[in-house]
C-alpha cells in the first residue's frame, strides 16, 4: 500500500518525522488476550482515530480499516490537518460524511502505530521481538469488538476497508453477522491465494534473511533495514501494473546515471547506474525503511497471508452464507494481485443478488486508494450511506 502519511513510530522506534498533533490518536487498554493459535499477551493497546460523534442510539458507527502498511489517519481533521490514505473516501460531501457518521479507524494490532506490536515493550520493558504472538485477521477483529463495546457501539453501520483493510472488513462480516449492518470490501479475496501467499513469503524471507535481523530482536543494534526495503520493492511491483511501469519509465536512466555504467571499486564487475524505474522502487523502498518497523511488516503480512474467512467454518461458502450485512464489493479493473474475480466470488456467496463495482485505473492494485471516489455514489446508494 502507498500514499500513507508519515507519523510517529511506536513500540521502542525512533521518531524520525515528529509528533501527532495532541489529542488525535487515542489509545484503548483491551486487557489480556490470547491469540488463534494459543498465545497469549497480558496487555494489548489498541491505538485509534475518531470522526464525528456517535449517536445516543449507539449505531451510526463506520469502521474504516487500513492495508498493510497503513494507520489509523484515513483523512485530515481539524485536529490533524495532514492529509490522509482515503481522502476521497472520508469527510464533508465525501461518500462518508463526519457529520452524518461516528468513524473509528483502528491501528491493527501487531503493527506499529500505536497499537502493541513486536516492537512495544513487555511488563519488564524489553521489545517483545522474536516473542510477539503470531496474529491472524480474525484476532484484530476480536480485539477490535472489544473497542467497540468500550466506545459504546451497539452496530456497525458500514465497515469498509481495502486490500488487508478489506480483509478485516469480510472478518468483520462473518465473525459478528449481527453486529455489522453494511460491509464495503475493495481489491481484497475471501482467502488469500497460492500467488498472493507467494508474494508475502517472498517479501517476509527478504526481512529474515537480512544479516540485520538478529532473530527479531535488533531493537538495540541496527535494523534490518535492507531487508525490510526489499519487502517493499517486492510488494510496490504487485501493487501497480506492467502497463503504467512501462509508461512512466520504460527504459529510462534516472538522471546522469549510466545502467551500462561500472565501479573501479568493484572492477567494472557490477554496474552502479540505475534506470528510473529501480530508482522509483528505491524511493518506495527508503520511505518505508523510514516509518515501519521490519517486525511490523512480518507479523501484519503473515496475518494477510493466513487470511481465510472459511477456516474453521466448513470453508468460504459456508462462511459467508452466514453474512447478514449489506455488502459493497469494488475491484480495480487492472489489478494483478486481487483479480476481480475473487470479489466476484465473494458477491456469489453471500446471501442475495450482488454485483461488483469496478474501479477503472491503469495503475493496478492501488487504484483502490488513488480512484475510490469513482464509487462513491454507487457506494453510497448501496450501503445507505
Amino acid at each position: 500500500m502507498t500514499a500513507t502519511p508519515e507519523i510517529t513510530r511506536t513500540g521502542g522506534l525512533e521518531n524520525d518525522y515528529g509528533t501527532r498533533p495532541e489529542g488525535v490518536l487515542t489509545t484503548y487498554d483491551a486487557g489480556s488476550f490470547t491469540f488463534e493459535t494459543g498465545a497469549q499477551l497480558p496487555a494489548v493497546t489498541l491505538a485509534y482515530e475518531t470522526w464525528g460523534q456517535l449517536n445516543a442510539a449507539g449505531d451510526n458507527a463506520v469502521l474504516v480499516a487500513h492495508a498493510l502498511t497503513g494507520d489509523t489517519h484515513v483523512a485530515s481533521s481539524e485536529k490533524d490537518p495532514g492529509l490522509g490514505w482515503w481522502e476521497g473516501l472520508l469527510g464533508p460531501d465525501r461518500p462518508i460524511s463526519p457529520e452524518k457518521w461516528f468513524v473509528i479507524a483502528p491501528a491493527m494490532v501487531g503493527g506499529c502505530y500505536g497499537s502493541t506490536g513486536p516492537g512495544s515493550a513487555d511488563p519488564e520493558g524489553v521489545p517483545w521481538g522474536s516473542r510477539f504472538p503470531f496474529v491472524t485477521i480474525r484476532d484484530s477483529v476480536h480485539l477490535e469488538k472489544r473497542l467497540l463495546d468500550h466506545l459504546g457501539v451497539t452496530r456497525l453501520h458500514t465497515v469498509i476497508g481495502g486490500s488487508m483493510g478489506g480483509a478485516r472488513a469480510l472478518e468483520w462480516a462473518v465473525s459478528y453477522p449481527d453486529f455489522v449492518r453494511g460491509l464495503a470490501v475493495f481489491s481484497c479475496g475471501a482467502a488469500s491465494t497460492a500467488e498472493q501467499i507467494a508474494f508475502g513469503q517472498a517479501q517476509v524471507l527478504g526481512i529474515r534473511n537480512d544479516p540485520n535481523f538478529n532473530g527479531g530482536d535488533y531493537y538495540s543494534g541496527p535494523r534490518p533495514e535492507a531487508g525490510l526495503g526489499l519487502a517493499r520493492r517486492i510488494a510496490h511491483v504487485t501493487y501497480r501494473t506492467e502497463a503504467e511501469l512501462q509508461l512512466r519509465f520504460s527504459r529510462a536512466p534516472q538522471g546522469a546515471e549510466d545502467p551500462f555504467g561500472g565501479s573501479e571499486l568493484a572492477g567494472q564487475n557490477r554496474r552502479t547506474g540505475r534506470y528510473q524505474v529501480e530508482s522509483y522502487l528505491d524511493h518506495q523502498a527508503a520511505k518505508l525503511v523510514g516509518r515501519f518497523d521490519p517486525n511490523a511488516y512480518i507479523t501484519l503480512a503473515e496475518a494477510l497471508i493466513s487470511h481465510d474467512v472459511g477456516r474453521g467454518r466448513g470453508g468460504v461458502e459456508a462462511a459467508l452464507g452466514q453474512v447478514k450485512a449489506t455488502p459493497f464489493l469494488a475491484a480495480v479493473d487492472t489489478d494483478r494481485l486481487y483479480f476481480p474475480e475473487q470479489s466476484q466470488e465473494i458477491a456469489d456467496l453471500i446471501p442475495g443478488e450482488h454485483e461488483v463495482s469496478l474501479i477503472t485505473s491503469h495503475i493496478g492494485h492501488d487504484g483502490f486508494l488513488t480512484s475510490a471516489e469513482q464509487l462513491g455514489d454507487v457506494m453510497r446508494s448501496t450501503l445507505d450511506l
